[in-house]
């Protein structure tokens, strides 16, 4: 990757204020700033929670409906 093309991609990610650049003489040092990440995190986990769940409950009635419809078929053939 060119010298360019890493400065351009950092640039986007000060932007996005993912990483903080200083400068130490004629060097740029970036540092990770965790806090965005821990947001994404966070909201990834709600949702993972949420998902689950509901897939659960899903499952729960799938299971329900199947045992249901068995116990259905074995009365009809008696």
């Amino acid at each position: 990757m060119s010298q360019q093309a890493v400065s351009k991609h950092l640039a986007y990610l000060e932007r996005a204020r993912l990483i903080e650049k200083r400068r130490q003489g004629r060097r740029h040092v970036c540092t990770l700033r965790p806090a965005p990440f821990k947001e994404v995190a966070d909201l990834v986990e709600h949702y993972r929670i949420f998902w689950e769940q509901a897939l659960n409950r899903l499952d729960a009635y799938l299971r329900a409906t199947e045992a249901e419809e068995k116990r259905r078929g074995h009365k009809q053939r008696h």
